[in-house]
């Protein structure tokens, strides 16, 4: 007779970091999206060392990004506008998004900006939740629209409504 092993559970908690991301990193993020994604991402972070944006990363101690989220400072005058945010799936729900947000907001500071802002798809209630509970109000919703590549290859076009939210900092 074979004894069925019952599963152990365990909380662990390990200390994390926040950085820029770095083009290194990318191979690493595969997890936020597909290939064309990344380009994206690739080219944001040229922008970043112009100083236009940053590009954050929460890192675990093998300094692996887990989270990542940009700030664009040329999209709204007066603010830091918050985009591209996202937890490694199977970390989700852990903190990590608040403190990649918290980690944004001050850089945001550090420019002498008084305002954070960001859209959240109006189909996304989990994130509108997050946002909401770090203090974001909606002010407004806009269509949005951008191409993603699917795992063959092929691309197609997302459309969407998105939550225009914003804080005061």
């Amino acid at each position: 007779m074979i004894e069925a092993h019952r599963p152990v559970k365990a909380t662990v908690a390990i200390p994390v970091t926040v950085r820029d991301l770095i083009p290194r990193d990318l191979p690493a993020c595969a997890w936020s999206g597909s290939a064309g994604h990344l380009r994206l991402v690739e080219r944001e972070l040229a922008r970043a060392a112009k100083g236009e944006v940053d590009y954050l990363a929460v890192c675990t101690p093998v300094d692996l990004p887990v989270a990542i989220g940009g700030v664009d400072y040329r999209l709204r005058e007066g603010a830091g506008t918050l985009w591209q945010l996202a937890v490694l799936p199977a970390l989700q729900s852990r903190g990590l998004g608040t403190l990649l947000i918290q980690a944004a907001e001050q850089r945001i500071g550090e420019r002498r900006l008084c305002r954070a802002e960001l859209a959240v798809e109006e189909d996304n209630p989990r994130a509108r939740a997050l946002y909401e509970r770090l203090g974001y109000v909606a002010y407004g919703r806009k269509p949005e629209a951008w191409d993603e590549e699917a795992p063959d290859g092929s691309v197609h076009r997302h459309e969407t409504t998105c939550v225009l939210m914003r804080k005061d900092l």
